[in-house]
């Protein structure tokens, strides 16, 4: 592949993390979870019960970081410390009845805010935007999955 190619598409991608960030984190800056909150518990939901290393290597986060963000949640009722049964020194991270209730009302109320972003596109505007957001979202798949 092209060298000047492959640099494009890499700040490309590299640009559009902050500009997504700032767009999704806004709305939820009022509510009692953060978005690195949000980015455990969802793969908490997504996994299951899972370890801090695990957590930590599903959301390319470092374990001290895990561990700050899911205290928080520990203190805040969202997920839950378990002892690993067949391992005493690891402990297992689960997510609450009250954690999923809590991360179902903010994903809705981040899909309500885009929707109402996007409804603010023209019809080609979407359109486009509809073809490329899964491209490149099963593109970021497919790369995740040669890892």
């Amino acid at each position: 592949m092209d060298k000047l190619k492959v640099d494009q598409i890499a700040e490309n991608i590299i640009s559009v993390y902050p500009l997504l960030y700032k767009t999704i984190s806004r709305p939820i800056k009022h509510q009692s979870i953060t978005p690195g909150g949000m980015f455990v518990l969802g793969s908490l939901k997504r996994n299951g019960v899972q370890s801090m290393s695990d957590i930590g290597k599903c959301l390319a986060m470092p374990k001290p970081h895990v561990t700050v963000i899911v205290d928080k949640l520990i203190e805040e009722g969202y997920v839950e410390r378990q002892n690993d049964p067949n391992d005493r020194r690891i402990v297992n991270i689960s997510i609450t009845e009250n954690g999923l209730e809590v991360f179902h009302e903010i994903k809705k109320i981040l899909a309500e805010n885009m929707k109402i972003k996007l409804l603010n596109l023209t019809e080609e505007e979407q359109d486009i935007l509809a073809v490329a957001s899964q491209q490149v979202k099963d593109i970021l798949i497919s790369i995740l999955s040669k890892e």
